[in-house]
Protein backbone atom coordinates (compact mmCIF):
# COMPACT_ATOMS: atom_id res chain seq x y z
CA UNK A 1 0.00 0.00 0.00
CA UNK A 2 1.32 3.03 -0.92
CA UNK A 3 1.47 6.31 1.63
CA UNK A 4 1.64 9.60 0.70
CA UNK A 5 4.26 11.87 2.32
CA UNK A 6 3.63 15.46 3.64
CA UNK A 7 7.24 17.21 3.18
CA UNK A 8 7.56 20.33 5.45
CA UNK A 9 9.81 23.28 3.85
CA UNK A 10 11.26 26.27 5.48
CA UNK A 11 9.21 29.36 3.85
CA UNK A 12 8.96 33.27 4.20
CA UNK A 13 6.50 35.95 4.65
CA UNK A 14 2.33 35.20 4.21
CA UNK A 15 3.56 32.07 1.68
CA UNK A 16 3.87 30.04 5.42
CA UNK A 17 0.10 30.58 6.24
CA UNK A 18 -0.50 27.78 3.03
CA UNK A 19 -4.03 28.51 2.96
CA UNK A 20 -4.17 25.31 0.96
CA UNK A 21 -3.24 23.38 4.09
CA UNK A 22 -5.52 25.28 6.31
CA UNK A 23 -8.79 24.40 4.09
CA UNK A 24 -7.42 20.63 4.46
CA UNK A 25 -7.54 20.54 8.22
CA UNK A 26 -10.95 22.23 8.20
CA UNK A 27 -12.36 19.07 9.97
CA UNK A 28 -9.81 19.84 12.72
CA UNK A 29 -10.58 23.38 13.04
CA UNK A 30 -14.45 22.79 13.54
CA UNK A 31 -13.33 20.07 16.48
CA UNK A 32 -11.03 22.64 17.83
CA UNK A 33 -13.88 25.23 17.70
CA UNK A 34 -16.36 22.70 19.00
CA UNK A 35 -14.74 21.22 21.69
CA UNK A 36 -13.64 25.12 22.99
CA UNK A 37 -17.26 25.59 23.23
CA UNK A 38 -17.69 22.43 25.87
CA UNK A 39 -14.77 22.95 27.90
CA UNK A 40 -16.41 26.58 28.38
CA UNK A 41 -19.60 25.21 30.06
CA UNK A 42 -18.05 21.71 31.31
CA UNK A 43 -19.02 20.82 34.90
CA UNK A 44 -20.49 24.34 35.38
CA UNK A 45 -23.52 24.95 37.42
CA UNK A 46 -25.18 27.75 34.95
CA UNK A 47 -23.84 26.46 31.88
CA UNK A 48 -24.56 29.18 28.94
CA UNK A 49 -26.54 31.06 31.56
CA UNK A 50 -23.03 32.61 32.10
CA UNK A 51 -22.99 34.20 28.70
CA UNK A 52 -26.27 36.42 30.11
CA UNK A 53 -24.84 37.00 33.51
CA UNK A 54 -21.86 38.65 32.43
CA UNK A 55 -23.19 41.00 30.62
CA UNK A 56 -25.72 41.70 33.00
CA UNK A 57 -23.64 42.64 36.16
CA UNK A 58 -21.59 44.69 33.67
CA UNK A 59 -24.47 46.81 32.96
CA UNK A 60 -25.86 46.66 36.53
CA UNK A 61 -22.39 47.96 37.74
CA UNK A 62 -22.03 50.78 35.00
CA UNK A 63 -25.24 52.05 35.64
CA UNK A 64 -24.90 52.62 39.34
CA UNK A 65 -20.91 53.76 38.68
CA UNK A 66 -21.54 56.00 35.41
CA UNK A 67 -24.85 56.90 35.38
CA UNK A 68 -26.31 57.01 39.07
CA UNK A 69 -22.88 58.35 40.49
CA UNK A 70 -20.83 60.04 37.82
CA UNK A 71 -24.47 61.56 36.29
CA UNK A 72 -23.35 60.01 33.00
CA UNK A 73 -26.39 60.06 30.31
CA UNK A 74 -27.20 59.69 26.68
CA UNK A 75 -29.76 61.37 24.94
CA UNK A 76 -32.86 59.19 23.49
CA UNK A 77 -31.51 56.12 24.84
CA UNK A 78 -31.72 54.48 27.88
CA UNK A 79 -28.60 53.96 29.72
CA UNK A 80 -28.87 50.24 30.22
CA UNK A 81 -29.64 49.63 26.87
CA UNK A 82 -26.69 51.58 25.84
CA UNK A 83 -24.18 50.00 28.30
CA UNK A 84 -25.40 46.61 27.38
CA UNK A 85 -24.85 47.25 23.90
CA UNK A 86 -21.13 47.89 25.03
CA UNK A 87 -20.54 44.96 27.50
CA UNK A 88 -21.87 42.62 24.31
CA UNK A 89 -19.00 44.04 22.40
CA UNK A 90 -16.56 44.10 24.93
CA UNK A 91 -16.74 40.80 26.51
CA UNK A 92 -16.34 39.16 23.04
CA UNK A 93 -13.29 40.50 22.21
CA UNK A 94 -11.90 40.30 25.54
CA UNK A 95 -12.54 36.68 26.05
CA UNK A 96 -11.22 36.16 22.62
CA UNK A 97 -8.24 37.84 23.27
CA UNK A 98 -7.57 36.17 26.27
CA UNK A 99 -8.75 32.74 24.62
CA UNK A 100 -6.39 33.31 21.87
CA UNK A 101 -3.75 34.31 23.56
CA UNK A 102 -3.13 31.25 25.74
CA UNK A 103 -4.18 28.94 23.00
CA UNK A 104 -0.78 27.30 22.38
CA UNK A 105 0.25 26.78 25.92
CA UNK A 106 -2.96 24.90 26.06
CA UNK A 107 -2.58 23.02 23.35
CA UNK A 108 0.89 22.09 23.69
CA UNK A 109 0.49 18.48 23.72
CA UNK A 110 -1.43 18.48 20.70
CA UNK A 111 1.13 21.08 18.98
CA UNK A 112 4.10 18.87 19.93
CA UNK A 113 3.00 15.62 18.74
CA UNK A 114 1.00 15.96 15.70
CA UNK A 115 1.52 18.50 12.49
CA UNK A 116 -0.86 20.76 11.49
CA UNK A 117 -1.43 24.70 10.45
CA UNK A 118 -0.75 26.24 14.07
CA UNK A 119 -2.63 28.85 13.25
CA UNK A 120 -6.24 27.39 13.49
CA UNK A 121 -5.34 27.18 17.24
CA UNK A 122 -5.76 30.76 18.07
CA UNK A 123 -8.73 31.09 15.33
CA UNK A 124 -10.80 28.57 16.54
CA UNK A 125 -10.62 29.78 20.36
CA UNK A 126 -12.10 33.43 19.11
CA UNK A 127 -14.26 31.91 17.10
CA UNK A 128 -15.60 29.31 19.96
CA UNK A 129 -16.59 32.75 21.68
CA UNK A 130 -19.67 33.28 18.96
CA UNK A 131 -21.99 31.49 20.22
CA UNK A 132 -21.42 33.69 23.98
CA UNK A 133 -21.62 36.46 21.94
CA UNK A 134 -25.30 35.36 20.04
CA UNK A 135 -26.97 34.32 23.35
CA UNK A 136 -25.36 38.13 24.69
CA UNK A 137 -26.60 39.80 21.51
CA UNK A 138 -30.42 37.98 21.55
CA UNK A 139 -30.58 39.05 25.21
CA UNK A 140 -29.70 43.02 23.27
CA UNK A 141 -32.59 42.29 21.16
CA UNK A 142 -35.20 41.82 24.21
CA UNK A 143 -34.13 44.93 25.82
CA UNK A 144 -34.35 46.50 23.05
CA UNK A 145 -38.06 45.30 22.39
CA UNK A 146 -38.62 45.95 26.49
CA UNK A 147 -37.92 49.80 26.04
CA UNK A 148 -39.78 49.84 22.68
CA UNK A 149 -36.75 50.67 20.71
CA UNK A 150 -37.15 50.34 17.33
CA UNK A 151 -33.31 49.65 14.98
CA UNK A 152 -33.11 50.89 11.90
CA UNK A 153 -31.66 49.97 8.34
CA UNK A 154 -28.04 50.44 10.16
CA UNK A 155 -28.49 47.55 12.38
CA UNK A 156 -27.55 45.43 8.45
CA UNK A 157 -23.93 46.68 8.84
CA UNK A 158 -23.38 45.16 12.13
CA UNK A 159 -21.43 42.23 10.90
CA UNK A 160 -18.63 44.56 9.55
CA UNK A 161 -18.18 45.46 13.28
CA UNK A 162 -18.38 42.06 14.34
CA UNK A 163 -15.29 41.07 11.61
CA UNK A 164 -13.20 44.03 12.81
CA UNK A 165 -13.85 42.33 16.20
CA UNK A 166 -12.97 39.45 15.34
CA UNK A 167 -10.50 40.75 13.18
CA UNK A 168 -8.94 42.79 15.71
CA UNK A 169 -9.13 39.96 18.21
CA UNK A 170 -6.74 37.23 16.10
CA UNK A 171 -3.90 40.50 15.68
CA UNK A 172 -4.16 40.75 19.43
CA UNK A 173 -4.28 36.72 19.92
CA UNK A 174 -1.13 36.18 17.36
CA UNK A 175 1.13 38.36 18.95
CA UNK A 176 0.46 37.29 22.68
CA UNK A 177 0.09 33.45 21.74
CA UNK A 178 3.45 33.29 19.73
CA UNK A 179 5.66 35.30 22.05
CA UNK A 180 3.97 33.48 25.35
CA UNK A 181 5.47 30.11 23.51
CA UNK A 182 8.99 31.71 24.31
CA UNK A 183 8.30 34.02 27.54
CA UNK A 184 5.80 32.44 29.95
CA UNK A 185 5.35 35.52 32.12
CA UNK A 186 3.29 37.00 28.99
CA UNK A 187 0.72 34.85 30.12
CA UNK A 188 0.76 36.82 33.82
CA UNK A 189 0.81 40.33 32.00
CA UNK A 190 -1.99 40.09 29.72
CA UNK A 191 -4.94 40.43 32.11
CA UNK A 192 -3.24 43.84 33.33
CA UNK A 193 -2.98 44.51 29.47
CA UNK A 194 -6.84 44.14 29.13
CA UNK A 195 -7.58 45.76 32.57
CA UNK A 196 -6.03 48.76 31.06
CA UNK A 197 -7.58 48.59 27.76
CA UNK A 198 -10.67 48.13 29.29
CA UNK A 199 -10.35 51.73 30.78
CA UNK A 200 -9.43 53.39 27.81
CA UNK A 201 -12.44 51.91 25.76
CA UNK A 202 -16.04 54.04 26.09
CA UNK A 203 -17.93 51.07 27.18
CA UNK A 204 -19.94 52.54 30.44
CA UNK A 205 -19.44 55.84 28.10
CA UNK A 206 -19.71 57.38 24.76
CA UNK A 207 -16.69 58.30 22.91
CA UNK A 208 -17.35 61.63 22.19
CA UNK A 209 -16.81 62.51 25.96
CA UNK A 210 -13.18 62.38 25.09
CA UNK A 211 -12.09 66.02 24.48
CA UNK A 212 -11.82 67.19 20.47
CA UNK A 213 -7.72 67.53 21.02
CA UNK A 214 -7.72 63.67 21.94
CA UNK A 215 -10.33 62.08 19.58
CA UNK A 216 -7.32 60.94 16.88
CA UNK A 217 -5.21 59.28 19.58
CA UNK A 218 -8.18 57.95 21.28
CA UNK A 219 -9.43 55.97 17.73
CA UNK A 220 -5.93 54.94 17.69
CA UNK A 221 -7.55 51.85 19.86
CA UNK A 222 -9.28 49.62 17.11
CA UNK A 223 -12.37 48.67 19.88
CA UNK A 224 -13.10 52.36 20.19
CA UNK A 225 -14.59 52.15 16.31
CA UNK A 226 -15.97 48.34 17.55
CA UNK A 227 -18.16 49.66 20.35
CA UNK A 228 -19.11 53.30 18.45
CA UNK A 229 -19.69 50.79 15.64
CA UNK A 230 -22.07 48.06 17.87
CA UNK A 231 -24.04 51.11 19.52
CA UNK A 232 -24.30 53.46 15.94
CA UNK A 233 -26.13 50.30 14.78
CA UNK A 234 -28.17 48.95 16.62
CA UNK A 235 -29.22 52.12 18.55
CA UNK A 236 -28.51 54.54 15.83
CA UNK A 237 -27.08 56.42 18.58
CA UNK A 238 -23.62 58.75 18.79
CA UNK A 239 -21.40 59.76 15.30
CA UNK A 240 -19.01 57.38 13.38
CA UNK A 241 -16.73 60.37 11.75
CA UNK A 242 -15.33 58.73 8.82
CA UNK A 243 -11.71 59.60 9.25
CA UNK A 244 -12.23 58.10 12.32
CA UNK A 245 -13.30 54.80 11.65
CA UNK A 246 -10.72 54.56 8.84
CA UNK A 247 -8.20 55.29 11.30
CA UNK A 248 -9.26 52.45 13.94
CA UNK A 249 -9.88 49.85 11.21
CA UNK A 250 -6.92 50.55 9.62
CA UNK A 251 -4.89 49.78 13.32
CA UNK A 252 -7.14 46.46 13.15
CA UNK A 253 -5.55 45.31 10.00
CA UNK A 254 -2.53 46.38 11.00
CA UNK A 255 -2.23 44.28 14.20
CA UNK A 256 -3.39 41.50 12.69
CA UNK A 257 -1.61 40.94 9.58
CA UNK A 258 1.80 41.99 11.80
CA UNK A 259 0.21 39.23 14.50
CA UNK A 260 -0.01 37.29 11.40
CA UNK A 261 3.44 37.57 10.05
CA UNK A 262 5.15 37.38 13.53
CA UNK A 263 3.20 34.54 14.02
CA UNK A 264 4.21 32.61 10.91
CA UNK A 265 7.68 33.61 11.45
CA UNK A 266 7.87 31.47 14.97
CA UNK A 267 5.53 29.06 13.77
CA UNK A 268 8.35 26.69 13.16
CA UNK A 269 9.95 26.55 16.36
CA UNK A 270 6.87 26.14 18.74
CA UNK A 271 7.07 22.39 18.89
CA UNK A 272 10.43 22.83 20.02
CA UNK A 273 9.91 25.69 22.68
CA UNK A 274 6.68 24.75 23.92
Amino acid sequence: MIQSEIVIKPTKGLSSLRLGEVWEYRELFYFLVWRDIKIRYKQTFLGAAWALIRPLMGMVVFTILFNKVAGFAVEEVPYLLFTFCGVVAWNFFSEGVMGASQSLLANANLISKVYFPRVIIPAAAILAGLLDFAIAFSLAIILMIYFQFVPTLTILILPVFVFLTILTSLGIGFWFSSISVQYRDVAHALPFIVQVVFWITPVGYAANKIPEDYQVVYWLNPIVCVIEGFRWSMLHTGTMPLSLVALSTGMGLLLFITGLMNFLRMERKFADVI
